[in-house]
């Protein structure tokens, strides 16, 4: 009875914490139980980037069933990954945001966390613009560089210049929420994702196939209806910047440049950048890899198998951004040990919540893969993707936590050069090595992915412990 008795108790206390951090409870991480502090930022964190995911997700079922599938499966795939190098700059930016607000709220300064929140919306416009005009004007040579066809470049050529002509949408997603995540406004960022995703639900169907006096898009509809949901979550974002939702209020003062803060800015951004370009453009060179070597379906499976993992690596993600967020706020306050506890019980949960995404990919794969397409060998090359690449789950998740601490400290180096060698002079040649060189095809291509990504963890862990973080100042 005693033990039941725990156990009620102990799942009573998990809800009370649950309906907490959805709904936004204002806390001083550098205070309360360092178990709370990670829960209440980690769960909000997860339900928003499983949230950005699902972008991925709807535009590649809903595509999935066009009458030319393979064309727009890998159309939708090869532009993402395109979008990935866009994701990297706006990441890059975010996190030194996340960095630097973060330090000052720890600082108890939220006038100063407030200028900055400002300036790194003004340096992700200003990139943005030149991002934006490239993609709309050279949208099929894009295409055809990454690997498509000239019929499957002309086909998604639309598309492809929506998506990338309304990336500074995405620039502002990730840009603001970083704010509110150094803040420790992580519920106010879910909320954002959750209503441009409703809205990328609901206009999806509706552009792609039509309905009454609407005609039915295809796949430019899904672009129109991702760009829609997007901007709707902008919109919520900037309401609550605004209006002082939680810790920051954004006044006109606070957009006068302020070049010591764009400084600094710039210094954590730019190997920030670097860092996530690095990964990104790795996966661009497999994604063409596997285009060449496997063709339409393998191309159109790879995308499918690395859509269903994003689902759930962002979550993890977004699980281990809570140790960015307490790093930077504890190091503020001047208590390095309670960051590195932080980042330790972090890591904790994301080994046990990469251990049940494992289960679900090796028991759940082909299942999963039926449900976005109906092709037999493009379902053939995803499983065998999910298989082979779920083999590293549980080292991809400490890896995740050990490099957002050191970003949430504004050690954005020591991640950027651990990313260049596990990527560049590893995962890309041998990647390389297993599809050409010993004709394995798309299959030497997610060998080389679990093994690199092994080699990032570990390498990660050990510079962690060596503490030099702690002393980097923002």
């Amino acid at each position: 009875m005693t033990t039941d008795y725990r156990g009620v108790r102990k799942a009573s206390g998990f809800m009370h914490l649950l309906k907490e951090a959805i709904q936004g409870k204002e806390l001083d991480y550098t205070s309360v139980s360092i178990r709370k502090a990670v829960m209440m930022l980690a769960i909000p964190m997860m339900l928003e980037m499983m949230m950005e995911s699902v972008f991925a997700l709807v535009d590649l079922y809903f595509v999935g069933h066009l009458e030319e599938s393979s064309l727009a499966i890998q159309t939708v795939g090869l532009t993402e990954s395109v979008l990935t190098v866009i994701y990297s700059v706006a990441m890059g930016i975010s996190m030194a945001a996340t960095a630097i607000v973060a330090r000052r709220i720890g600082e108890k300064d939220n006038e100063a966390a407030a200028r900055s929140a400002a300036q790194v919306i003004i340096i992700g416009l200003l990139i943005n613009l030149l991002l934006s005009v490239l993609g709309i004007i050279y949208a099929r040579e894009i295409l055809m560089a990454m690997g498509a066809t000239s019929e499957a470049a002309e086909y998604g050529k639309t598309f492809t210049q929506i998506m990338m002509g309304s990336s500074v949408i995405i620039m502002l997603l990730f840009l603001i929420n970083g704010v509110f995540r150094g803040a420790g406004n992580a519920t106010i960022a879910m909320k954002s994702l959750w209503i441009a995703n409703i809205c990328n639900i609901v206009l999806c169907p509706l552009l792609i196939n039509g309905l009454g006096p609407i005609p039915a898009l295809g796949l430019t509809g899904a672009a129109v209806a991702t760009t829609t949901g997007r901007g709707i979550g902008v919109l919520y974002q900037l309401y609550h910047l605004l209006k002082g939702s939680g810790k920051i209020r954004l006044l006109m003062r606070h957009f006068k440049p302020d070049f010591s803060i764009i400084r600094s800015m710039i210094k954590i951004a730019t190997p920030g950048t670097f860092q996530f370009v690095i990964a990104s453009c790795s996966w661009i060179i497999l994604a063409r890899l596997v285009a060449v070597t496997g063709g339409e379906d393998g191309s159109a499976g790879y995308q499918t198998a690395l859509r269903l993992m994003m689902f759930f690596m962002l979550p993890a993600w977004g699980l281990s951004g809570a140790a960015s967020t307490l790093v930077g706020q504890n190091l503020g306050a001047n208590a390095p040990e309670r960051a590195t506890q932080s980042v330790m019980k972090t890591v904790k949960y994301n080994i046990i919540f990469m251990l049940l995404v494992s289960l679900i990919f090796f028991s759940m794969g082909e299942w999963l893969v039926g449900f976005f397409s109906e092709v037999e060998s493009v379902r053939s090359i995803a499983s065998k993707a999910m298989y082979i690449m779920a083999s590293g789950f549980v080292f991809y998740g400490i890896g995740m936590v050990m490099v957002n601490a050191f970003n949430g400290a504004g050690d954005t180096w020591t991640p950027t050069w651990i990313n260049f060698f596990a990527f560049w002079t590893f995962q890309v040649p041998v990647a390389y090595l297993l599809a050409v060189y010993f004709e394995m095809g798309p299959t030497g291509v997610f060998v080389a992915i679990p093994i690199a990504e092994t080699g990032v963890t570990i390498a990660s862990y050990i510079l962690f412990r060596k503490g030099k973080w702690k002393q980097k100042q923002v």
